[in-house]
């Protein structure tokens, strides 16, 4: 096997080591007011962890109810004259910061590396995608508008769209700059202003963002950070001047911020679990399904919400697919997040390293085999983080634990399928519906499959492919509302019904 050179290995230690002491990590990581703070008060700390290397690099102090209620407080200050510029003004701003999101591209993903422990070419790619997300909502924000009604006699109607006002959002950790990007820049599009706690796992790259808002002259008060972990975010979300909570994580959080943004009748939008079917029909491509099903499961060490866990092949094609899956599979190089050609990263921590080992040892007992990976691997003595080797699964059943339940690791569950019926009912067969994938030659099957499957997003002979402008988001217990499209506007503003009298007043008194 050929190894990296040592000098290789030790620059790439130096650099994560010289971004682990930047100021990115040891300046405060909170943002009000146009500028980097620590928390008046602090309830608690948790760890910054590097994940390939498990090192500490700090303690980050959880911010109290003062600290809420002053990021919340200069989000409604900001509302008052950021409201009232016009789309383009709002737009100008947001397009100002693309641009500067692309001049410190390499700064933004060596950062998000460091927060997340995935290999750098995904983390420079996750980058450009939240830069191009930013401009086309800069683009849109001119566009906002309501319509006209003319009526009988000369009267008419009109409608406007209002923002709501304070937004609040909270980001998981497997995309900590896309959570910031994708949730605040239509809000602001919109002349609302945000509040955003990041995961406590990733807390640094949304603090940039605050910074490149600031550079791109988005006023302060308008885009605020405040960091913590659970209370932090109750805080947040029963705050009585939030005037809507957008949140990405697991189902059982979703549904308690719902619960809570119900007592207030706070908006709310929900991106949450999934435990996607990805269909590979007797017609594919097989090289091209091979990739998909990699794509679909195997980015971000697997942790990733929209993936296809549940690979459906069909029964003719079964041994081919396999091979050709196993043998590039074991060709993935795990390695240093900060090597370019490292494929597979880190786990982002011991806890949930630990929750897959656990789910690879259920399936076995309840009948699945491991056909590959699967296990921890050490890759290099001064990297201690939890790095997995990516796991395929066969002999899976729908009713095991691990097709049912979302694992959110780089575990591949294949199951073989007769017909199209069959696979539909399957596939159908969850409480989740965020995406799905088909993998087939026939176009009027691929269609025909699309509508019959119960999920938001989805992918025909693709998988895990985010076109800024192509709304993303769940069905059934996966969410409410979208992302990333022109729908997402609708969420993050309000409809004002205008009616014009244009003659004398009728009434039967």
């Amino acid at each position: 096997m050929l190894r990296p050179c040592p000098y290789v290995r030790c620059f790439h230690r130096c650099l994560a080591t010289s971004i682990s002491s930047s100021s990115q990590v040891q300046a405060p990581l909170n943002f009000l007011s146009g500028k980097r703070c620590d928390p008046s008060e602090n309830i608690g700390n948790f760890d910054l962890k590097y994940p390939a290397t498990d090192e500490t690099l700090r303690q980050v102090p959880s911010s109290g109810e003062r600290d809420v209620n002053e990021a919340v407080s200069q989000a409604r200050e900001g509302f008052r004259s950021w409201s009232k510029l016009s789309g383009f003004e709002r737009g100008n701003v947001l397009k100002r910061a693309a641009n500067i999101m692309r001049e410190r591209l390499e700064e933004l993903a060596q950062t998000e590396v460091l927060d997340t422990g995935k290999p750098i070419w995904e983390a420079r790619c996750d980058v450009q995608g939240c830069a191009d997300t930013v401009d086309y909502y800069g683009g849109l924000a001119a566009r906002i508008s309501g319509e006209f009604l003319p009526l009988s006699n000369g009267c008419f109607s009109y409608t406007v769209r209002e923002p709501l006002g304070v937004v609040g959002g909270i980001g998981a950790w497997n995309y900590p700059l896309q959570m910031a990007s994708w949730k605040s820049s239509p809000a602001l599009a919109c002349g609302n202003t945000f509040v955003f706690k990041p995961s406590p796992l990733t807390p640094l790259t949304a603090v940039m963002l605050g910074e490149v808002y600031k550079e791109a002259g988005l006023p302060d008060g308008c885009y605020n950070i405040i960091q913590g972990e659970t209370k932090t975010g109750q805080l947040l979300t029963t705050h009585p001047n939030i005037a809507k909570m957008s949140f990405t994580g697991s189902v059982p959080t979703g549904s308690k911020i719902m619960e809570a943004c119900a007592k207030d009748i706070k908006h709310v939008t929900l991106e949450l679990g999934g435990k996607s079917p990805c269909i590979i029909f007797e017609d594919c491509n097989l090289e091209n399904a091979v990739t998909g099903a990699m794509l679909a499961n195997f980015l971000t060490q697997g942790q990733v919400c929209s993936n296809g866990t549940r690979v459906f092949v069909h029964k003719s094609i079964m041994g081919p697919f396999l091979a050709q899956l196993v043998e590039r599979t074991k060709r993935m190089k795990i390695g240093d997040p900060y090597l370019e050609d490292t494929t597979v990263g880190a786990t982002i921590s011991k806890q949930q390293f630990d929750i897959v080992m656990r789910y690879i040892e259920l399936a076995k007992k309840e009948g699945a085999t491991v056909v590959c990976g699967g296990e921890r691997v050490t890759v290099d003595p001064h990297l201690r983080g939890y790095f997995v080797s990516p796991c395929i699964l066969v002999n899976c059943e729908d009713h095991m634990t691990v097709v049912r339940e979302e694992v959110f690791g780089s575990v591949m569950s294949i199951l073989t399928f007769d017909s199209e019926e069959e696979v539909i009912r399957r596939a159908n067969d969850s409480e989740l519906g965020l995406a799905g994938g088909i993998f087939t030659s026939n176009l009027q099957r691929a269609y025909r499959v699309a509508s019959a499957l119960e999920a938001g997003s989805l992918y025909i002979n693709n998988y895990n492919v985010y076109p800024v402008g192509v709304p993303f988001g769940g069905y059934k217990k996966s969410g409410l509302g979208r992302e990333n499209g022109p729908d997402t506007l609708d969420y993050y503003t309000q409809v004002k019904s205008v009616y014009v009298e244009m003659g004398d007043v009728e009434a039967p008194f």
